[in-house]
């Protein structure tokens, strides 16, 4: 453990206030200068079943979660019982002494495959099936134990302040973030504003929350600070910074990309973008206007009964000239399949925001998965030009959800934009976005006056142009007549069956990822991290860089070099750069959160070259940093013989 570097988890049943607690201690973490990671992990129920929430802190940049915890923060038996064997040697357990007798198996939300092997180990250390057994299991491997009576404080307060005892109950979370806040001896101050950030316009509760930190903090400090090695501190820094989730970075990017039409039937995790751009469906422009409008943007936000009706709806915006886009996950992709191939035929710019989950069908709604790589490459039937990008990080996200507009406007096709639900639903410090860095291109737009110098209807909007994307109108505007149809087509939208026309056509639309290929700058293309020369290549696309970035600096520091080709432009893919880059390493190694290593099998096909190594994980839980470190070793000292390593981390 070292110096202002930490693992923070809590826990509890959901709708306890899990989500509140972590992120009032990242909030407080992050006023104080320090970066933070968070991992939020949770069932697909609405409240009871168990949940959790890691944060990493440090004073560099955090990108991923760990396998160990130094301090565990809890107010129930269950997380004690679930998480007690990660926590590090050199950790810490808080937990409320008086669920200490609390029998294992009278928990109905432990599963018999987390019950069975504790049961196991316990009787074999001849320690009762208790939370105090867990407890002691723990403290003879090194963990230190600090016991919180919260009805203790819960009293206090409620006698000190006038008020019932089931409202100071509410401020549980806060009590257990500022204990061990006070164990950190981190700077109180920055408690003040993480809770009004978490409480926003809510005065009296703010207030309460405060006065029951200030007993907690100090009950912390000075009861367990000293026999505890880990502290934080506040560090100066004069960058500006972002606390946010993977979807409020797109959420975000599609404001400043000019998106103003957005759809969604409700999905997990997709509808937390959609609720959040609903929550913002007016919102200030930064620099007011230059075209005599108002100085508020906005988007328009709906609700569909369906996801055909989701993406059909949002295509019809986009032939309206709207930039527009529906967000949705493996299920309602499925659904959205026909009318993907409808946009496909008809040119239309649409972006489908697609955050995969564990599939196939209902699947693991709320878990974590990179399965749709395919179908998000092959959805809908026969042949048409689709760009496929994938974000890897916050900051990613919110610049690729800006691309993916210009993508579709340039090139006039559907835009599969893929998010999986680690990145989604992670939380992270980030640097304050530069809408700037990213120009708006709407493509090949033709204005009235340009529609009314092509004399007696000559404006043909599927005009057989040589880079395949041609100049098209929105509806309704003047002189630019064309039709719309799912059958193949002439020029100008007429339904025909020609062969000649159907090769041509064909031909033409096709040649579109051509042109996206040729124009799409390399930068945005792929990312390539560490020594061109290192021996070990990694490849990965998604949410896996943040593991893999971090297991780099720990790799290095032991002696074994790494680079990292992450690939973002997956569809069309950069072939002839991954082949270069390939051919240069000693070993590879594919890394992925699926079960058929999906993206391996793309390049292999693009390059023919097979992947020497491949590690892949389908449990549900996103790779930690430690399992990337773990497996490249491995590897190195050749104790893993067989080519596929499938990852199993995680509860």
């Amino acid at each position: 453990m070292r110096y202002n570097q930490l693992a923070w988890m809590t826990g509890g049943a959901q709708g306890s206030g899990v989500d509140s607690a972590a992120n009032i201690f990242a909030k407080a973490c992050t006023y104080g200068g320090l970066h933070v990671y968070g991992k939020r992990e949770y069932y697909s129920n609405i409240i009871g079943e168990h949940s959790y929430f890691q944060v990493r802190v440090a004073e560099t940049t955090v990108r991923s979660h760990v396998d160990t915890v130094d301090l565990l923060v809890t107010f129930d038996a269950e997380t004690v019982i679930r998480h007690g064997h990660e926590v590090a040697p050199t950790g810490a357990i808080i937990f409320d002494p008086t669920l200490r007798d609390t029998p294992i198996n009278k928990l109905d939300t432990l599963e018999p495959q987390v019950t069975k092997p504790l049961l196991e180990k316990l009787r074999h250390e001849e320690l009762p099936a208790t939370m105090g057994g867990v407890l002691k299991m723990a403290e003879r491997r090194g963990v230190k134990m600090f016991p919180v009576t919260y009805d203790d404080f819960v009293t206090a307060l409620s006698q000190e302040l006038g008020v019932e005892s089931s409202r100071v109950k509410k401020t549980l979370n806060t009590l257990s973030v500022a204990v061990s806040l006070g164990i950190l001896e981190y700077d109180f101050d920055m408690l003040g504003p993480a809770l009004e950030a978490q409480f926003k316009g809510k005065a009296k509760v703010i207030a309460m929350n405060i006065k029951a930190a200030e007993k907690a903090y100090t009950f912390g400090r000075s009861q367990f600070a000293a026999q505890f090695p880990g502290k934080l501190h506040k560090v100066k820094t004069t960058e500006r910074r972002l606390y946010l989730t993977g979807f409020q970075a797109i959420a975000l990017g599609k404001l400043a990309g000019g998106c103003t039409f957005q759809t969604y039937y409700p999905i997990t995790p997709a509808s937390d973008e959609s609720v959040y751009l609903e929550s913002h469906e007016v919102f200030p422009l930064r620099n007011g206007n230059t075209n005599g409008q108002a100085a508020n943007g906005s988007i328009v936000v709906v609700q569909t009964e369906d996801e055909i009706a989701a993406l059909t709806m949002a295509i019809g915006a986009a032939l309206a000239g709207a930039r527009a886009t529906t967000a949705t996950s493996g299920p309602g992709f499925c659904l959205m399949a026909e009318g993907t191939g409808w946009a496909g035929m008809n040119e239309v710019p649409v972006v489908i925001t697609l955050y995969t989950r564990g599939g196939p069908a209902t699947g693991l709604p709320t878990r974590h998965e990179q399965g749709d790589l395919r179908f998000a490459l092959h959805a809908a039937h026969g042949e048409f030009p689709r760009l496929v990008l994938a974000s890897g990080d916050h900051e990613e996200a919110f610049y690729d959800a800006i691309r993916a507009f210009n993508y579709a406007e340039q090139y006039q096709t559907p835009v599969v934009h893929l998010v999986d639900k680690a990145l989604a639903n992670s939380t992270q410090t980030v640097a304050m976005f530069d809408p700037d860095k990213v120009r708006i291109h709407r493509g090949k737009v033709l204005s009235e006056a340009e529609l009314a110098s092509l004399h007696n209807g000559g404006y043909k909007r599927f005009a057989f142009v040589e880079d395949g994307v041609s100049p098209r109108s929105f509806l309704g505007s003047k002189h630019g007549v064309f039709w719309n149809t799912g059958d193949e087509h002439d020029e100008i939208g007429h339904i025909t069956e020609d062969p000649s026309n159907r090769v041509m056509m064909m031909d033409k639309r096709m040649r579109k990822l051509e042109t996206a290929a040729r124009e799409i700058p390399l930068r945005e293309k792929f990312n390539f991290f560490g020594d061109p020369d290192a021996p070990i290549t990694i490849i990965s696309w998604g949410s896996t860089k943040g593991a893999i970035l971090d297991a780099m600096a720990v790799l290095q520091d032991e002696g074994i070099q790494v680079n990292f080709l992450q690939a973002r432009l997956i569809h069309p893919l950069p072939a002839d750069e991954i082949t270069e880059i390939l051919r240069r390493a000693k070993t590879t190694i594919g890394v992925e959160m699926n079960y058929l290593a999906q993206f391996a099998g793309i390049v292999r096909e693009h390059t023919g070259i097979a992947l020497q190594h491949l590690l892949v994980k389908y449990n549900g839980r996103p790779i930690s940093r430690d399992e990337i470190v773990e497996s490249v070793k491995n590897i190195v000292t050749k104790k893993t013989t067989s080519r596929k390593v499938v990852l199993t981390h995680g509860d």
